[in-house]
């Protein structure tokens, strides 16, 4: 079932997830919980979604993204349910930046450096263990969505400020690339 995706300034956002707790693994609830997180974030169009950012405080995140037009330059990310994800950066790969928007900031874009790799650990809703490793827009993807469980938005990532605005905006003025208005 689609849910509505609260906004930023709403106090729910700004909240640490809890865990969910081994006894809730392959219940329905869990079941519900991610199909919802998928219904709205396909519904959108985004690449990725956390529970707190359906009301849920739990450490549940989902992403995906093939050809989203909301990111065109972007990789292809894999469909992925994480519950209560853990990371680590690959220091060895250093840091990059890229123009990140949010589904709880709509119409908004910022400058972010992260780590470019990252290692994961995390459980699937059956309770299994999921390691691995991500790099480019996947770690992006990934960090982004485990920072909402930590009560934490993109902006407060940011160093430059000048490099935070409207996406249509910064489409126009050619600072995205993108169709620019004439």
């Amino acid at each position: 079932m689609e849910r509505r995706i609260l906004r930023m300034g709403d106090p729910r956002l700004l909240q640490r997830a809890e865990p969910v707790p081994a006894s809730a693994f392959g219940s329905d609830w869990l079941g519900h919980l991610v199909r919802d997180l998928w219904d709205t974030l396909y519904a959108v169009g985004g690449a990725g979604l956390a529970a707190p950012q359906i009301g849920e405080p739990w450490r549940v995140v989902v992403f995906e993204s093939a050809e989203n037009p909301r990111y065109p330059w972007a990789e292809p990310v894999p469909a992925t349910v994480l519950v209560n994800p853990r990371w680590t950066p690959d220091r060895e790969a250093g840091w990059a930046g890229a123009w990140e928007g949010c589904l709880s900031l709509p119409g908004l874009r910022g400058w972010v450096e992260r780590p470019a790799r990252v290692r994961y650990e995390a459980h699937d809703v059956a309770g299994r263990v999921i390691a691995g490793v991500a790099e480019g827009f996947h770690a992006r993807v990934l960090q982004h969505e485990c920072d909402h469980l930590d009560g934490v938005l993109y902006p407060m990532r940011m160093r430059d400020l000048s490099r935070f605005g409207f996406l249509e905006e910064l489409t126009a003025a050619g600072v995205i690339p993108g169709k620019r208005a004439r």
